[in-house]
């Protein structure tokens, strides 16, 4: 039998409360202002991967897509059960599901207008996951994670500072330092900052998880507000493991997210040897509200190496026996400064900083 992919339209209403006064009140509403501004019309459509009459739960890859549309709306919000609300301005949102079986969760979407008042729907959703599936990887369990709680220094029961100039072979001009200027956590949000010395010098942090952390395969999930001046160079990495008996880039590399002149994208890239040659494979996706936290997320398997930005996956690489990327890698956080890929800096700079909320990492 032809399978056939099934789009449920899912007409969402909004329930109201009343007040004593017998007026309704829009569910979660944007401060209890004026309603003139509110959203209306709200319509999802579910796509669930595999769908068929034959498999009204999907495929077994736990994949589920979802497109909101409403008048009167800016933007829109996803939020999967007790995770935390992802927005966009487009109205698409993807999620894969990694708990084997069959797995029944709610996720609320919700419509914010330009007031930020909103009308919201909870929608029970059934998918299943094959064993050894859920997008490819068994990412169903947290085996490591830093929410860098409190204020202070760094765990360096995860972490190692690498400190030194020289370029790092980008002709960067900053100098990484251990300094609790430069980097630190503050209310349980690690901080990456750059700051502007005299005689137009830079000192910045870059932190590693080398020989503390390293691992083969898995999802990851790192929150993080990237820098916004010109010149920074931010990025959330991961080299082999074996990096220091082998070189780059026989050791693999991944970069989960860099983001380089151009504030308005980011970017995801695989890079490794072939046959003496270095090899790479990137990617960018549109950075629609940079001055945000975002969510950057890997699924790496033993086929493939993907990248989503806010459950979006925007990019992916099958990987093959002859690469690199079916051993350990380890973490690596920095902000260069100028070089190759920071381009100019603004002469106006004095300090900026990538904070990041948490690092979280599921097989």
């Amino acid at each position: 039998m032809r399978n056939i992919k099934l789009l449920f339209l899912i007409l969402l209403t909004v329930s109201c409360s009343s007040d004593d006064d017998g007026s309704s009140t829009p569910p979660d509403g944007g401060g209890g202002g004026s309603q003139t501004n509110l959203p209306s019309n709200l319509v999802v459509i579910l796509d669930i991967q595999g769908q068929t009459s034959e498999n009204p739960d999907g495929d077994g890859s736990g994949i589920f897509n979802l497109t909101a549309t409403a008048d009167n709306a800016v933007s829109y919000g996803f939020k999967v059960d007790s995770a935390d609300e992802v927005e966009n301005t487009s109205g698409n949102f993807s999620y894969t599901v990694y708990s084997e079986g069959i797995n029944q969760f709610p996720v609320t979407i919700y419509a914010y207008s330009s007031t930020n008042e909103r009308i919201s729907k909870i929608q029970n959703i059934t998918i299943y996951v094959e064993n050894g599936s859920g997008g490819g990887g068994n990412t169903d369990g947290l085996v490591w994670s830093d929410e860098f709680d409190g204020s202070g220094t760094i765990n360096t029961n995860n972490w190692n500072y690498e400190t030194g100039g020289g370029g790092w072979g980008n002709q960067e001009v900053q100098t990484y330092t251990n300094s609790i200027n430069n980097v630190y956590k503050e209310n349980g949000i690690l901080n990456i900052k750059v700051i502007k010395g005299s005689n137009n010098t830079f000192t910045s942090a870059r932190i590693t998880t080398k020989n503390k952390f390293d691992f083969k395969y898995g999802r990851v999930d790192i929150r993080a507000k990237l820098p916004s001046v010109a010149g920074t160079w931010p990025a959330l990495w991961m080299l082999g493991a074996n990096y220091s008996s082998v070189g780059w880039p026989h050791c693999g590399e991944i970069d989960i997210m860099e983001q380089f002149e151009d504030k308005s994208y980011v970017q995801s890239t695989c890079h490794w040897n072939n046959n003496g040659n270095t090899a790479s494979y990137g990617l960018p996706v549109d950075l629609s509200t940079p001055t945000e936290f975002h969510v950057y997320s890997l699924i790496w398997t033993d086929s493939s190496v993907k990248a989503l930005l806010d459950d979006v996956q925007f990019y992916s690489m099958n990987t093959n026996d002859a690469m690199p990327f079916d051993a350990n890698f380890f973490f690596i956080f920095n902000v260069a400064m100028g070089g190759t890929n920071g381009g100019a800096i603004d002469p106006n700079f004095t300090t900026d900083s990538m904070l990041v909320d948490y690092i979280r990492v599921y097989q």
